[in-house]
């Protein structure tokens, strides 16, 4: 392999943080090949790449379609003539007869010298990995200079007693583990944890590298790191950006020397909204479209969506629609409007009024009392999610839809209404937390001291998002002075209940346990309960949260089962 001429006992290694999208699988080959161009301009001895990179991750029924796999071959054969001087490890899908396995090629000097195959295939949450793929039975080591090294893929170092294990054994002093390893709050400390304890147990040096991008409801936040044997993180790349980190090991002695870099640190509500930047500008892109839609109704969730989608794909792909209804407050118009004009975005006005008159006098005669009905509310709902569907088909905008997910859990949403749309960013974000990540980007003009210092107070300039956004109470405004707290808890007792029930599956006698009224929690359980139909025709939402609506979390519709 490449070696450095003033020291031939100095390693350089690059960690090519890069993003994938799946099925671009000519898309995906040429990218690797530029970065691993850029490698060998650095006379890097070895680059590694993501797990799946030829095929995206995650490829999911994708990997039913045998030319799919086929194809996938092809390129991983079409890629060894490129890597010359530096060796690369890249992720793909192998095939032995009838069966498909995760695997990893080590390519080097224009040749496929050895492939590793997934040993722990991990099969909860959002993975299903063992639908596709079976199992690999051997280890893969080879040499880096001196050094020998050896491979790993995602879920092989989160077992204890896995090939991580097995490569300590053998006197490997480098482990490369590729990953697609998805966000969620916490993931990375987690994760890092999970890293050091391997490294220290097996006294073996990990270079971890993470893809990066958005997938449907997947974020993947890179973060790719290199953990030295005693368990010290010594270099890590940036968070939710393609990067090519490039690490020097001095291999003059019998231990390994690392050098060192800054290493960066995000608190919550930084890390959150970039997650959900990266999550909602790649769905847009990858799936073609340019430009999104955002009905304005004053609210804090349409206002913190419009200001995503604004800093995600830029003011003039976003357009937002103010669809007032005699129910509609002025100070609501004028937030929507103050919001419009600090994000510089078009804005459109389309009254509800007349279609709703015509659909009251349509419908009265069949449905008495309809004006007392919550039918009635949810009239108005779908009136405004065909105004935005009919600007969708026509101008071909994607329409984002603005429930979060205290809303989604409990039902608090229209069908075909508020709910019609085809992606919901802030969908498995609690309502406590949408407003600290409006506070936030409200205080994205202050130093960052000043900004850790007013966030950790709950306070807020009006920067982008009106200040009488964040003040008012939460109103659909659906009815004559409507209040969220008509029909919900509030939601610094709703948002906790939530959490222990459907991100941690404690039943309603557990979650009484800590202190909850009995009332509140059963009536909670019971509109999550009921509500999992509507929840199964809504558009797919970024998934930040540990357990997430959708992949993550499968309850039947059709269920008898008591709380």
């Amino acid at each position: 392999m490449a070696k450095n001429k003033d020291n031939q006992n100095l390693i350089r290694i690059g960690l090519a943080q890069i993003n994938c999208t799946v099925g671009d699988l000519e898309g995906n080959f040429q990218k690797i090949k530029a970065w691993i161009k850029k490698a060998e301009d650095l006379n890097l001895d070895v680059i590694a790449f993501p797990e799946l990179a030829i095929t995206g991750y995650p490829p999911e029924d994708l990997l039913l379609k045998p030319r799919f796999i086929q194809d996938n071959l092809k390129k991983i054969r079409e890629l060894a003539p490129f890597v010359k001087k530096t060796a690369a490890i890249v992720g793909f899908v192998d095939k032995e007869g009838s069966h498909i396995y995760n695997s990893a090629a080590l390519i080097k000097g224009g040749k496929i010298v050895g492939v590793y195959r997934k040993m722990c295939l991990p099969n909860y949450g959002v993975f299903d990995e063992k639908r596709y793929f079976l199992p690999g039975q051997k280890l893969l080591v080879f040499k880096i200079g001196k050094i020998t090294a050896g491979i790993n893929i995602c879920e092989d170092i989160w077992e204890e007693s896995g090939p991580t294990r097995a490569l300590g054994k053998r006197g490997t002093k480098i482990v490369f583990t590729i990953n697609g390893s998805p966000y969620h709050q916490g993931k990375i400390r987690q994760r890092e944890e999970i890293v050091k304890d391997q490294a220290k147990a097996n006294k073996i040096a990990v270079v971890y590298i993470n893809l990066v991008g958005g997938q449907d409801e997947l974020v993947f936040d890179g973060q790719s790191m290199v953990v030295d044997s005693k368990g010290l993180v010594v270099s890590r790349a940036k968070a939710f950006v393609e990067e090519l980190l490039v690490v020097e090991i001095d291999a003059t002695g019998s231990k390994l020397k690392f050098k060192s870099s800054k290493l960066e640190s995000l608190f919550l509500e930084e890390e959150v909204y970039k997650a959900l930047l990266l999550g909602l500008g790649d769905y847009v892109r990858k799936n073609g479209f340019k430009k999104v839609v955002v009905g304005l109704s004053g609210g804090i969730d349409s206002s913190l969506v419009a200001t995503l989608a604004v800093d995600a794909l830029g003011k003039d792909n976003v357009t937002g629609v103010v669809m007032p209804s005699r129910f509609s407050s002025l100070l609501s118009k004028e937030d929507a409007e103050s919001l419009a004009k600090n994000l510089r975005i078009k804005l459109m006005i389309v009254s509800i009024e007349p279609i709703f008159k015509a659909y009251l006098e349509t419908l009265n005669p069949q449905i008495q009392d309809l004006e007392q009905d919550i039918a009635m509310e949810n009239i108005q709902a779908r009136i405004r999610g065909n105004i935005l569907m009919a600007f969708s088909n026509k101008f071909n905008w994607l329409v984002l839809t603005t429930g979060n997910k205290s809303e989604m859990s409990v039902g608090y949403a229209t069908l075909y209404g508020d709910m019609a749309g085809g992606f919901a960013p802030i969908k498995d974000i609690p309502k406590t937390l949408v407003y600290k990540l409006a506070r936030y980007r409200n205080s994205l003009a202050e130093p960052v001291t000043a900004r850790r210092e007013r966030l950790a107070e709950h306070s807020a300039t009006s920067r982008v998002i009106p200040e009488s956004v964040l003040v008012k109470e939460p109103s659909a405004e659906l009815r004559l002075n409507q209040k969220d707290r008509d029909s919900l808890p509030p939601y610094e007792i709703l948002d906790p209940i939530l959490k222990l029930y459907v991100e941690q599956d404690l039943g309603v006698d557990r979650i009484l346990k800590l202190g909850f009224e009995k009332e509140v929690v059963s009536k909670v359980a019971g509109m999550v309960d009921k509500s999992e139909y509507k929840r199964r025709q809504s558009p797919p939402g970024i998934k930040i949260t540990p357990k997430a609506f959708g992949k993550d979390r499968r309850v039947p519709i059709t269920n008898k089962y008591g709380k």
